[in-house]
């Protein structure tokens, strides 16, 4: 596959049969073949997310030593800011380029969970920020739990299977700000080659040209979205629940050419995560003769500390 395909939720939201099918038939075989889409009819609205990023500005915009008030020790970079350079790709010793924010889960009626996430940070200097962060962090927790609904009956599971996985789930909301480029930079890019580690990842602010998706003959191909469509990706805890039948692709985020050293990049991930106590065993319908199980048991908070330890964000 060489193009991103594009799909529609409202198809899937439709309460026709036919337009349901047919959004489960077409994000199935993209996510098989290439592992990203670009969604339209995402719950998402145009003010909210002129709002979003209008504030994520005005927060990447203060002070360094105004930010790092905000930086957290202790917890590998769940909550709060993460400043420059200091996520690098698995594998990769030098750091990506960037500096972001994240927005954790904000837990209903499970004192087991609230104890066990770390608490999402205010920023004082900003009133509305946290406001419409959490208020995105819903939108777009809604819109993967319906992708995630088509991708249940993709498989032949019952249609909500993820549905308790993912509530008061381990997901993470992350404003990016890739800033300018000042100097030449030493092997290092923006976001280096890499797979994420969740189950599905929302995409805002693809765009413009910068990310990149590799697709199965080791291509790069640009994934540029239209302005009303998230990319959605599949992530390593999908890609290893059904024994690599959903295929997590490996993406990067590429410096811009020259001319446009000058200027800041900004995009908004959402890496849906289930609960931590979720079992990623391989399914028993994605084993078969032809495609025997390829990955250990392991549960999702298990598999995420291991990737934490990877990335840098948690020391042994």
């Amino acid at each position: 596959m060489n193009n991103i395909p594009s799909v529609n939720l409202n198809d899937f939201t439709s309460g026709d049969p036919v337009r349901k099918q047919k959004f489960v038939d077409e994000i199935g075989k993209a996510y098989e073949e290439i592992g990203f889409v670009a969604l339209k009819g995402h719950f998402l609205d145009d003010a909210l997310v002129d709002k979003l990023y209008s504030e994520v500005k005005k927060f990447f915009a203060l002070p360094l030593e105004t930010k790092q008030k905000y930086e957290i020790e202790g917890i590998g970079g769940q909550r709060g800011y993460i400043s420059f350079g200091k996520e690098s790709a698995k594998g990769k010793k030098e750091g990506d380029l960037k500096e972001f924010w994240h927005f954790g889960q904000y837990v209903e009626n499970n004192p087991k969970l609230e104890a066990e996430y770390p608490k999402n940070v205010e920023v004082e200097e900003l009133p509305e920020f946290n406001k419409v962060g959490k208020e995105t962090y819903r939108m777009l927790e809604k819109t993967a739990k319906y992708v995630l609904r088509a991708l249940a009956l993709h498989l032949g599971l019952e249609e909500t299977y993820f549905d308790n996985y993912i509530h008061n789930g381990n997901s993470i909301l992350r404003p990016i700000h890739y800033p300018p480029i000042l100097e030449e930079p030493k092997n290092a890019v923006r976001a280096a080659a890499h797979g994420d580690i969740n189950l599905i990842t929302l995409l805002m602010g693809a765009q413009g040209r910068g990310l990149q998706v590799q697709n199965h003959k080791g291509d790069w191909l640009d994934a540029i979205a239209e302005p009303d469509e998230l990319m959605i990706n599949v992530g390593d805890m999908l890609s290893r629940h059904t024994n690599n039948k959903l295929k997590s692709t490996i993406h990067r985020v590429i410096n811009p050419p020259r001319e446009l050293w000058g200027t800041s990049r900004y995009s908004i991930p959402f890496f849906m995560h289930p609960v931590s106590d979720m079992k990623l065993d391989v399914l028993e319908s994605c084993i078969d003769e032809d495609n025997p199980k390829q990955f250990e048991d392991i549960t999702a908070g298990e598999f995420l500390n291991e990737r934490l330890v990877e990335l840098g964000l948690i020391k042994k």
